[in-house]
């Protein structure tokens, strides 16, 4: 156990363990994950039916959450804490630690110099001392002779540490903002669209919660969109996102007041700890149906982009007759109206009126549509996709294709018993997702702090430099006035720099024109 535990908290096994959990997050960017989109996680298992339901069972859609990445970070954050500890007492012993004593030979050290200077060993070792007075210094009498031992750098150690300790400050902060936060995504609909008040996970489309959340404590306010733009480039590359949003929260919810804010993409709006971030946008079709007697029904929603550069999409939508216009439920649900189809934001039409998109902006829209009559299924009580229909109500015939039509704005399809299906344009909606991460400001700070630790170990060197100060010719009962200064450095880390910083010290010592070897 005692090698075990040697093994795991070494330096070595942390960078492993680092890169492992680098390596580990790249199917989380690679791959859909459920907390983010589940529809897409679903339609890759569809597509992919041999490996899909493998990487399924691993985790690999739940990445952050699996059981592998989680023992990754745990190791990881127990290797470093292990690392960190041992280093911080070792630092501290050599912080309170004399300074190392002037070896016996200062000609073998990599840096020496030898010079004679004008003034006693006591006038010479008070200029080196005021010289090195940044260094820690320790000064001893050794017979005739005044050695001097210098060392700087020790910070270099303590930005090692500050990184390291930042690190696990991270981790930390990162695995309680994973158990405190949560994020909640929704599709809105732009101009005078219904908006939404936050509050509930009942609000959002798809909702991920810490296990620290219970979803009777999310911060409320509201959002209503009053438009979107999007800037493209001549080739349709998206060039800007812009969304003129109002919100009401705290107190504005009782005063009913609202604020204006423009939202863009890598702009969230800041509100009660939570931030609202612009994460994509799309096409909402409105079809109206109008029944045999006269009432109709007006419904706009949400189209799934299908070609992200052209934003040809594909959706679906349901009507159910008016009451009253049937006189049985039976006849009422042979009756249901519904849309199936794609809408393109830029028509064109192949010979064989094949719809298709040729730009991402809105001008020129064309859908083109199955409409159907029948049983729709909104009595069965089960889940539906609101982007496509059921199709094993098609297959059994329950629902039954009336048309196949290609219709611009304000133009109508009518049915054989009066029906009449009314393509009246569309608008745009957006996606927008609201995150609450309580540890947001520990995670920067920290960052923050490993950032400076790593340049200050990067940039500051450890340097040692010994002075043996003896009067010249050795008899301090000489009437010389003359005394003999020995130097000597080390660099115990990097080289780089070190040469020149020895000479400067030597010059500013005075010791100029003595002898003067590099080199063991």
């Amino acid at each position: 156990m005692r090698m075990v535990w040697r093994n795991l908290t070494s330096m070595g096994t942390a960078l492993v363990l680092l890169f492992l959990l680098a390596v580990a997050a790249i199917p989380g960017a690679l791959l859909p994950q459920r907390s983010l989109n589940t529809q897409r996680v679903n339609e890759y298992i569809a597509e992919q039916p041999t490996i899909g339901p493998i990487l399924d069972r691993f985790g690999f859609f739940d990445v952050f959450s699996s059981f592998w990445f989680t023992a990754i970070y745990a190791l990881l954050f127990i290797s470093l804490i292990g690392c960190i500890v041992p280093r911080a007492v070792d630092h501290w012993h050599a912080l309170r630690a004399p300074v190392v004593r002037v070896p016996r030979n200062l000609a073998r050290l990599p840096k020496h110099r030898v010079g004679t200077l004008e003034g006693t060993p006591d006038d010479v070792a008070a200029t080196a001392q005021q010289m090195l007075r940044r260094w820690r210094v320790s000064v001893r009498k050794n017979g005739s002779d005044v050695e001097i031992s210098a060392e700087r750098g020790h910070s270099r150690e303590l930005g090692n540490l500050v990184f390291h300790v930042a690190l696990v400050f991270v981790l930390a902060a990162v695995a309680i903002g994973r158990v405190l936060g949560y994020e909640g995504s929704v599709i809105v609909v732009a101009n005078g669209g219904p908006g939404i008040c936050t509050g509930s996970p009942a609000v959002y489309d798809s909702f991920r919660a810490g296990q620290g959340v219970d979803g009777t404590e999310l911060t409320p306010f509201c959002v209503r969109v009053n438009d979107f733009t999007a800037d493209y480039l001549p080739t349709g590359q998206a060039e800007m996102f812009t969304s003129n949003i109002e919100y009401q929260a705290g107190d504005d919810l009782a005063t009913n007041t609202w604020r204006p804010y423009r939202l863009r993409v890598n702009e969230p709006l800041r509100v009660e700890g939570d931030r609202l971030y612009l994460i994509g946008h799309g096409y909402a079709p409105t079809f109206t149906v109008t029944f045999p007697n006269g009432e109709s029904r007006t419904e706009t929603l949400q189209f799934a982009p299908e070609d992200a550069t052209s934003f040809l999409s594909s959706g679906a939508m349901r009507f159910d007759p008016p009451g009253g216009l049937y006189g049985t439920s039976d006849e009422r649900r042979q009756n249901q109206i519904a849309i199936e189809g794609l809408f393109a934001p830029t028509a064109f039409f192949h010979e064989e009126n094949l719809l298709t998109s040729v730009f991402p902006a809105m001008t020129d829209p064309a859908v083109a549509i199955d409409i159907y009559r029948g049983d729709i299924g909104l009595d069965t009580g089960r889940a539906q996709n609101i982007f496509t229909l059921d199709q094993s109500l098609i297959e059994q015939e329950r629902l039954v294709r009336q048309a196949r039509v290609n219709l611009y704005p304000g133009e109508v399809e009518v049915l054989d018993d009066g029906t009449e299906v009314r393509f009246d344009g569309a608008d745009e909606w957006v996606s927008l997702q609201v995150s609450h991460d309580p540890m947001q400001g520990l995670v920067l700070v920290s960052a923050i702090a490993m950032t400076l630790g790593l340049v200050g170990s990067l940039l500051i060197t450890r340097r040692r430099v010994w002075l043996r100060i003896s009067p010249e010719g050795g008899d301090t009962h000489s009437d010389s006035r003359r005394t003999v200064v020995d130097i000597g450095g080390l660099a115990r880390t990097d080289q780089a720099g070190w040469g020149p910083e020895f000479d400067k010290l030597c010059d500013r010592l005075g010791v100029r024109e003595a002898t003067h070897r590099d080199g063991a």
